[in-house]
């Protein structure tokens, strides 16, 4: 497992780790350029750390484990604090943390009555998360620049974003069920 900490990828998801409370802290001081930059290296990082874990071979369950963690609490922290900010409402952040809320316990339930099982993403959630966090960087690129197209871009991806949440969050949690019941789930 220590070995596992010393691949590139793994430390590049730890730095992820490390830009969590310096986005949240950016985003509660107003300070937006700041934050910008932090989930700019963010996304950069997240992007090379897959691309070396596949290219180097260096695939570690430690990082299969991190690597959506560090996306999870990034994201998570990002909604908490814009609305806090009122860059973006509370009702939104309630229904993008809920939905992490459900998919966690519901892992977790799943982890202690049938032990570990892997449960990939599906496209709705992944098209979810690339609209969650396409929100976010529009919501921080308009604190810097208030571009006017940029708030009806923004307008637009909460449209899509609230009901989107919603529905990945419970097709997730049926698919599961599903895959529970499966004979060879």
């Amino acid at each position: 497992m220590l070995r596992d900490l010393k691949s590139t990828p793994n430390q590049l998801t730890m730095l992820r780790l490390v830009f969590v409370p310096l986005a949240a802290i950016a985003v509660v001081e107003g300070k937006f350029g700041l934050a910008l930059t932090v989930f700019l290296l963010a996304g950069i990082s997240d992007a090379l750390d897959g691309f070396l874990a596949r290219t180097l071979n260096q695939k570690t369950l430690l990082g299969q484990y991190l690597d959506p963690i560090a996306d999870k609490l990034l994201l998570s922290s990002s909604f908490v604090v814009l609305a806090m900010n009122r860059q973006i409402s509370w009702w939104l952040a309630t229904i993008v943390l809920s939905r992490d809320i459900l998919i966690l316990m519901t892992a977790a339930v799943i982890l202690v009555v049938v032990g570990y099982r892997p449960f990939p993403p599906s496209i709705y959630g992944k098209l979810t998360t690339a609209l969650q966090i396409t929100l976010v960087f529009a919501v921080v690129l308009l604190a810097v620049t208030q571009w006017p197209w940029l708030h009806q871009l923004r307008n637009g991806i909460v449209f899509f974003v609230a009901p989107l949440t919603v529905f990945s969050g419970v097709h997730y949690c049926f698919s599961i069920a599903r895959r529970l019941n499966e004979p060879h789930a």
